[in-house]
């Protein structure tokens, strides 16, 4: 459900882009209560303040849970009940309050740049989410009335802070009707005065800057019995005795004087932005995955929310494809693209996540919030509507990344992960299967030489079902056949096929089938002993399908929970299920189990080389 309250004016209320009636004053000036508290519990005696400009009448209670269970109706569980109170979760972008004010204070930093004129665009945003006096049509004389005024002032200082940046920029004929309306409104703006002065000054209407000062000293001493301060009477002596720093300089351009370090763009007017360039190099191998590729680009092209979860066994090329389709898309993600690797350790948790994610962004390690909640709000109020593309690479569960996921349009989120994480609500799921024999085929002719692989298609055919589809398996063995170009594909073969030592062979530098399950396995070990156990107990007879019940006799355990763990373990690719009640161990899978349930060998240092092929 995507809501829009709109407070600076009429309360207004937008449940999926329909205007809503909220009803009648009260019932409005409750929710407005709960939106400026958003995401906090407000209590019903608070709420009572807010409603009731004398003191509440004995009904006030279940008056109030009334206008809730209306507002309820209208925006579902948005609303949530508390004892003695309610709280409204809201996202920024949401409530026009909040994109007002991030917008103003946006543009604020832009005057005190080396081009103020820059603020133009932004301040002029935050006034257009004005529609008239904030909290228009609630009930008066109520705690809200000192909100309002508040924000009222706000306005006010962004009309003057925007009529600054006109003035820098020239436009001094232009201001001239909207300053004489903003003082017939608020005749004691000072800031306001001498920004009308300086205005006729620079059109050249000296008589008429010198009568505009004039007006400002009867409007001060008719209502405050005071005089003008110091700087409206300097700017005054300065339009009498034309003082040149008066008179209007063009702005110098600003001109780039050397590049910006790598590591140190920064998105103009965004306080402490950095836009982060993380994403690691493209694999010019990663072939035979051409319509998931488009299907993930599709979906971080999209114009909703964009959330893409690519998930596979181990090995399978995961990383290689959010990768590859991040690079793809990142033109159109100029706000940054941030990159990071989780590793597959559950101990990570979103606390960690979120501040990794926020220093990429520019946010100072000391400045980060101890409080999670903290920084998700941060996080979010920093994302809000820019196009920023993060990508996070071995997660274990949903709960690592569900803070990053994004509250509107602009952000995307790529997530990787061995499990499908079901409980990531409206994510688009990407699941790649082992490669077919013929995008294996091209996958080692790409790393090995297509004619070597053609001259040996029995071997070749031999070599690609011993990899069983993996991404990793298959780079790891053309990378061996790339090292000796003279080795025949057979000789690899023969070594692979005799069985014992296989993902000995499976390692090349710092590629590893063998580190890659494992790392699988300890995640469904540590988060299901069942699970573990039952890998181990698995590879006692990797060959044979797995029985329920007798597996369940030799742990201990019911069969339920022996098909709980085995379903669990389905999730995270690491058994296969051949039918109802049948399960088996994928290949590969089936030589890390055997190992597991065998007693530990001695490490050989060189364990890993195949004896090179000498003709």
């Amino acid at each position: 459900m995507q809501l829009q309250i709109r407070l600076l004016g009429a309360v207004q209320l937008r449940v999926d882009g329909r205007i809503v009636t909220p009803g009648a004053r009260k019932r409005r000036a409750m929710l407005a209560g709960l939106a400026l508290a958003a995401n906090r519990s407000m209590s019903l005696n608070r709420l009572a303040e807010m409603v009731w400009a004398d003191a509440p009448p004995a009904s006030a209670m279940a008056n109030l849970r009334s206008h809730a269970a209306g507002i309820r109706r209208l925006i579902g569980h948005r609303l949530v009940a508390r004892p003695n109170a309610y709280e409204l979760r809201l996202e920024p972008h949401e409530l026009d309050v909040i994109e007002f004010q991030r917008l103003a204070e946006e543009g604020r930093s832009r005057l005190t740049t080396e081009d103020p004129t820059s603020a133009i665009p932004t301040l002029t945003a935050a006034l257009a989410h004005w529609r008239g006096a904030a909290g228009e049509g609630l009930p008066g004389g109520t705690t809200l009335d000192s909100r309002w005024a508040s924000l009222e002032e706000q306005r006010l200082q962004v009309f003057e802070e925007l009529t600054e940046a006109r003035l820098t920029a020239g436009k001094h004929g232009d201001v001239l009707s909207e300053l004489r309306e903003h003082l017939a409104a608020h005749p004691l703006r000072e800031r306001a005065w001498g920004q009308l002065m300086l205005a006729l000054y620079r059109c050249g209407d000296v008589p008429a800057a010198l009568g505009a000062y004039r007006d400002a000293r009867a409007r001060m001493d008719e209502q405050l019995g005071i005089k003008p301060g110091e700087e409206l009477d300097a700017l005054h002596r300065a339009i009498l005795n034309r003082a040149p720093q008066v008179s209007y300089t063009r702005p110098t351009a600003v001109t780039a004087t050397s590049p910006t370090p790598v590591g140190e763009h920064r998105t103009a007017g965004v306080p402490g932005w950095t836009v982060p360039r993380e994403l690691p190099a493209d694999l010019a191998t990663l072939v035979g995955r051409t319509a998931e590729t488009a299907d993930v680009v599709a979906a971080l092209t999209s114009a909703t929310p964009s959330v893409v979860v690519i998930t596979g066994p181990p090995g399978s090329g995961k990383t290689a494809l959010a990768v590859r389709t991040a690079r793809a898309v990142a033109a159109g993600f100029p706000h940054g693209q941030v990159f990071v690797d989780l590793g597959y350790r559950t101990s990570v948790t979103s606390d960690e996540v979120l501040g990794r994610v926020l220093r990429a962004l520019g946010v100072a390690a000391a400045d980060v919030p101890d409080d999670t909640d903290e920084r998700a709000g941060w996080f979010r109020s920093l994302a809000a509507g820019r196009r920023l593309l993060l990508a996070i690479d071995g997660v274990t569960r949903a709960a690592q990344v569900r803070p990053l996921l994004p509250a509107g349009p602009g952000p995307a989120l790529i997530v990787v992960g061995q499990r499908r994480l079901r409980s990531l609500e409206g994510a688009r799921r990407i699941t790649l299967p082992p490669l077919t024999a013929t995008r294996a085929g091209a996958l080692l002719a790409a790393l090995a030489g297509p004619g070597r692989m053609a001259a040996e298609p029995a071997a070749t055919a031999e070599l690609v079902r011993l990899c069983a589809g993996s991404v990793l398996a298959l780079r790891i063995a053309g990378s061996r056949l790339a090292r000796w170009p003279e080795m025949p594909v057979a000789a690899l073969v023969n070594q692979l096929a005799e069985g014992r030592g296989r993902l000995d062979l499976l390692t090349y530098d710092d590629l590893s089938v063998r580190a890659s399950l494992a790392a699988g396995v300890a995640v469904a070990q540590s988060e299901d002993e069942v699970a573990g156990r039952l890998l181990e107990l698995l590879g006692t007879c990797p060959e044979g399908p797995a029985e329920v019940d007798r597996a369940a006799a030799q742990l201990g355990v019911s069969s339920h929970r022996v098909r709980q763990a085995l379903e669990d373990l389905v999730d995270a690719h690491l058994v296969h299920r051949d039918g109802p009640g049948s399960y088996r161990l994928p290949a590969l899978v089936r030589d890390f189990a055997a190992e597991m349930a065998a007693e530990p060998l001695t490490p050989v240092q060189d364990k890993a080389q195949p004896i090179p092929y000498t003709g």
